[in-house]
């Protein structure tokens, strides 16, 4: 198939939905399907573009599969209008290299959430070229807003008219894919038919992170410096309002005296005010590493005596954490912040020891789930059990490629 890749995050970004896309295109290319990307310059998470790329020119690539890079606007410290108007430029910017491959004309075209400002311009392409259009939903960006307070009152005239053009670019491609049950059941819900519904989870390259040794993981350990007599607790990925990392920091003080270091890696908005943060509560037993190579994730998540995976109240179904995925494979014990109906509430119930789950943004319910984890085996089986099942990377893109195929029909699982 000819298929036509659209969204604003991708390779060579290290986590969130740019590694997923660029791990998607180059397992399709490799699979003899002829793909072509638009896309932006990488940004995502620091919120500033690499410095070997612009965000002010377009730039094209010649690969496995070809990549045109559009120029976008990049807030240094994002706020509700100035994420709009991020989203927003990338859509005016990417819409005549888009409209350029009508001659191309695609069989595919996948349009990768975030950005509903896009659907537009995808559904015009699809008219012109006879194109099928998917939409897949990585963060329903809408519902994270609203449940986040970023756009005001829920029922609030922003409000209304967002959820409104969200409807439209739902119930105007011909299929929508996401990557969790609850989330799919939230697009049915916004009025999807079910028989458009695909079940597209994120997954893992699971053999890889299975196979890490402990010689691996004490050797980077050393190079940043952990001490060997502390537990580790650790958050890796994006620092964000989506995580509300305040309460990790809350939590560490009250730690203050226990051997535990609080280590905390990545990028994002959020991560310098956090600093501040640490720094008048004059902690030390807190740590910031910036992001880690992807050859040396294995090991980051295989020195960890606990993982932190933390998400606002009303965040943990708009949005599901792809790091969690990694941390399954490698087998480690995780606290995870996340309401009892909420998709990973219920992996919790369902499959039970996969996790800690525990309240969101409380500080007492996060200290506790900390030391039930740290007391659990150091090798979570049932984690690693239910990862080497369900998300092999093979697996899931190969079950995924055969539902958009020509002769997809019905709901895909």
């Amino acid at each position: 198939m000819k298929i036509l890749v659209y969204g604003i995050n991708y390779s060579p970004e290290l986590t969130g939905i740019g590694k997923y896309t660029g791990e998607m295109v180059e397992w399709m290319t490799s699979q003899g399907h002829e793909v072509r990307v638009i896309t932006a310059p990488p940004y995502y998470p620091d919120w500033n573009v690499r410095p070997d790329y612009s965000a002010w020119t377009y730039k094209k690539e010649q690969g496995a599969a070809t990549v045109w890079r559009c120029p976008l606007y990049v807030p240094k410290q994002p706020s509700t209008l100035k994420r709009l108007l991020h989203l927003g430029s990338f859509a005016v910017s990417s819409f005549f290299p888009l409209l350029a491959q009508r001659g191309w004309k695609p069989d595919r075209i996948i349009g990768v959430v975030p950005t509903l400002f896009c659907v537009p311009g995808m559904r015009l392409l699809a008219k012109l070229s006879g194109a099928r259009t998917l939409l897949h939903i990585q963060d329903y960006e809408v519902d994270a807003m609203l449940g986040l307070g970023m756009a005001g009152k829920e029922k609030g005239k922003v409000a209304r008219l967002a959820s409104r053009f969200e409807r439209s670019c739902l119930h105007n491609v011909d299929n929508v894919s996401t990557i969790s049950r609850s989330m799919m059941n939230k697009a049915i819900e916004k009025g999807v038919d079910p028989k458009r519904v695909i079940f597209f989870p994120n997954w893992s390259e699971v053999e890889r992170f299975r196979d890490v040794t402990e010689q691996e993981a004490l050797a980077l350990r050393e190079s940043l410096r952990l001490p060997a007599d502390k537990k580790i607790i650790l958050y890796s990925g994006n620092i964000g309002e989506k995580q509300g990392l305040e309460t990790v920091i809350d939590v560490a003080a009250r730690f203050a005296d226990q051997p535990y270091l609080f280590v905390i890696v990545g990028q994002g908005g959020g991560k310098a005010r956090l600093e501040k943060l640490v720094a008048e509560k004059e902690l030390h037993n807190v740590a910031f590493h910036p992001l880690q190579p992807y050859d040396a994730l294995p090991a980051l998540l295989r020195l960890a005596d606990c993982h932190l995976v933390i998400q606002r109240r009303g965040a943990a179904d708009a949005v599901l954490p792809s790091k969690l995925t990694n941390i399954l494979a490698v087998g480690g014990n995780a606290v995870i912040t996340a309401e009892p109906e909420t998709e990973l509430g219920q992996l919790c119930e369902q499959y039970s020891g996969i996790a800690v789950c525990v309240e969101p943004e409380s500080a007492d319910a996060l200290a506790a789930g900390i030391e039930r984890c740290l007391r659990l085996p150091a090798h979570n089986t049932v984690a690693r059990e239910y990862a080497e099942r369900t998300l092999e990377k093979e697996n899931v893109l190969g079950q995924f490629i055969a539902a958009i195929s020509p002769q997809d029909v019905g709901v895909k699982s």
